[in-house]
């Protein structure tokens, strides 16, 4: 639908929204007069070199850092309490308690809210399925693959309910094979159940997959070196998407644009 003449057009709502952030760490300078927004429900991807502040910006989105400069909004939400209120956050390592099974690990989440511990497991019992757990409920961390848990994590991740997902690497310390099948399920259950997200990685197929916008860090400081819109077939398979021409193409000049920002 258009709007009428002489009205204007409404922009979408601020999912995050940065504004010269610049963050120190005593003479070392992590990321200077980084300016950012992402509307809500969108999906960014971070890519740099290493030591570029990828994290830095992540830890001070979610409020468990703030800036030395700058302003930094989630969801309407400035103070550090208030941000951290609003995300969630995904880390490499699926951190799954080794004493609880699926359901009590992916559970976690709701209790730590004042659920009680049956009326949580009763919650997320419904979502296993959907996340392919189906017949590992019981299981204990050790009994699951890596992919497995990683899964776990996620669903742990989302039943948290807040509207911010910030992922840090979460498939990094996996197996080319599994990693690859696991980019794709994140992008589906992201289609399926969409909230706003933050993915840092080093991986650029990853950040193309994932985002409908790959941002390029710097060196440190961390300074926005490119942003680059994506816009990719939804129903696409992994295999037809790395296939694509405008996806090889971009690709090749995420990949270029990192070895500038080096």
């Amino acid at each position: 639908m258009t709007s009428s003449a002489g009205s204007p057009a409404q922009e979408p709502q601020a999912g995050i929204r940065l504004e010269e952030v610049g963050r120190a760490f005593g003479p070392t300078v992590a990321v200077s007069g980084v300016s950012l927004t992402l509307p809500l429900h969108g999906h960014l991807s971070i890519i740099g070199p290493s030591g570029c502040g990828k994290s830095t910006l992540l830890n001070i989105i979610s409020g468990l850092d703030d800036p030395d400069e700058g302003t930094v909004e989630v969801l309407g939400a400035t103070t550090p309490g208030d941000r951290l209120r609003r995300c969630a956050w995904m880390p490499q390592r699926d951190l799954l308690l080794p004493w609880r099974d699926v359901l009590g690990n992916a559970a976690l989440a709701l209790e730590n809210q004042g659920m009680h511990r049956k009326a949580a497991r009763s919650q997320v019992t419904g979502l296993v399925e959907r996340f392919g757990l189906g017949s590992f409920e019981r299981k204990l961390p050790h009994q699951l693959s890596g992919g497995m848990r990683q899964r776990v994590s996620f669903l742990r991740t989302l039943v948290a309910g807040k509207e911010v997902l910030l992922l840090d690497e979460p498939f990094g310390a996996l197996d080319s094979i599994t990693r690859a099948d696991l980019q794709f399920w994140l992008r589906s259950a992201l289609l399926e159940e969409p909230r706003t997200t933050v993915l840092v990685t080093h991986d650029v197929e990853e950040a193309l997959l994932l985002g409908d916008e790959v941002v390029v860090m710097s060196a440190r400081p961390g300074r926005v070196a490119a942003r680059y819109a994506t816009s990719f077939p939804a129903g696409a398979s992994r295999r037809e998407l790395l296939r694509l021409a405008e996806f090889t193409e971009l690709r090749d000049e995420l990949l270029a644009r990192l070895e500038e920002a080096s």
